[in-house]
């Protein structure tokens, strides 16, 4: 009898971590996760929980380091450690599977930066050109916003393997895999070429419950659900009609329920049977200490009724532009903390007693 998560694979879904924390990563690499995910919050909470006091300590004694580059040197040793762990997995699958994401500075999207357009999208290519360098199961991830999607098809044609993130809507998707799509086309070879689209779901039903409050019943809380199963059946078309040596996979991305009175599960059996999950650590833990068992559903939609109502009452426009200035502040402010936190360590008495 498969365990829940062996049969949530069996299914035909890949499994991947949402954290870097190395004894995480070891577990769920164990339960069968081939992949996993990093973002500045990961990194902080290691650091406050004193995962890395050691090699932080030695990055802070260095005169020359600010606290913007200690921060991404730390983020890079983590980075790489849990690519070790997972590279057997790339080497197995020859680079469909076993990827580990590195997000690239969240503050080029503060709203406080007075920055032109054009030069974020340069900041982006120079920090993916950068932090992917050397690097063989490292996902770039990128955000849809106007300066990431300006960024993808330079990044792509310099080879660089791409995670676009904070995808909610069809035309974000549409935009990122179109500008990713150009730039693989500029490559010599399109045998390395591996891409990702990662899907936010339970923020859509969130802002759903708020702002459409006149959803039915049978609709409210599906919404978030009805759109990554709409984006992955877009991308298998897509990519059927231009075939390419490895998998161009859709991530389907905030995956824990936010409401008490959700399954622990909702998303992942929703989205079962094709493509990546990542999943946060707890979701993975308690799935497999339930007693589901996963089958086939990634295809299969709400009845007509629901979908009617979902089209008829959903603001698409509205939707994207609301979660993705919160989406933004959830980026930008972890960076921020994070840099706060190196400062304070960096303190005099602090490192004396180290």
């Amino acid at each position: 009898m498969p365990s829940p998560l062996q049969s949530l694979i069996s299914s035909g879904t890949k499994l991947w971590l949402d954290s870097v924390d190395p004894t995480l990563v070891k577990a769920n690499r164990a339960l069968g996760a081939t992949g996993a995910t990093s973002n500045p919050i990961i990194i902080s909470d290691l650091i406050k929980a004193g995962a890395f006091d050691r090699q932080l300590d030695a990055l802070l004694r260095e005169g020359d380091l600010g606290d913007d580059e200690v921060a991404w040197r730390l983020t890079d040793q983590v980075v790489r450690a849990a690519q070790d762990v997972f590279h057997g997995v790339w080497k197995d699958t020859k680079g469909d599977d076993g990827y580990v994401s590195f997000e690239l500075d969240p503050l080029l999207e503060d709203p406080a930066l007075d920055m032109p357009h054009a030069e974020r999208v340069a900041r982006y290519i120079e920090l993916g050109r950068k932090w992917s360098r050397g690097h063989d199961n490292r996902m770039i991830k990128v955000p849809a916003t106007p300066a990431g999607l300006g960024s993808l098809e330079e990044l792509c044609a310099l080879g660089v393997t791409l995670n676009v993130t904070l995808i909610f809507t069809m035309r974000q998707y549409e935009a990122a895999r179109d500008a990713v799509w150009r730039g693989a086309q500029r490559r010599s070879s399109l045998g390395q070429f591996k891409s990702v689209y990662s899907i936010f779901i339970s923020r859509v039903d969130v802002y759903t419950e708020k702002h459409v409050p006149t959803l039915s019943s049978a609709a409210q809380g599906l919404v978030g659900i009805v759109g990554a199963k709409r984006i992955w059946r877009a991308n298998q078309q897509f990519w059927q009609g231009h075939r390419t040596p490895l998998r161009q996979e859709i991530i389907f991305a905030s995956t824990g329920t936010k409401k008490p009175e959700d399954a622990p599960w909702k998303y992942v059996e929703a989205l079962a049977g094709s493509d990546i999950q990542t999943n946060p650590p707890a979701t993975n833990d308690t799935v497999e200490k339930s007693d589901c068992t996963f089958h086939r559903t990634v295809d299969q939609l709400p009845p007509a009724d629901v979908l009617a109502d979902i089209d008829a009452k959903v603001n698409v426009a509205h939707m994207e532009e609301t979660l993705m200035r919160e989406g933004v502040a959830k980026f930008a402010d972890p960076q921020k903390a994070l840099l706060k936190l190196l400062a304070d360590r960096r303190a005099p008495e602090i490192l004396l007693v180290r």
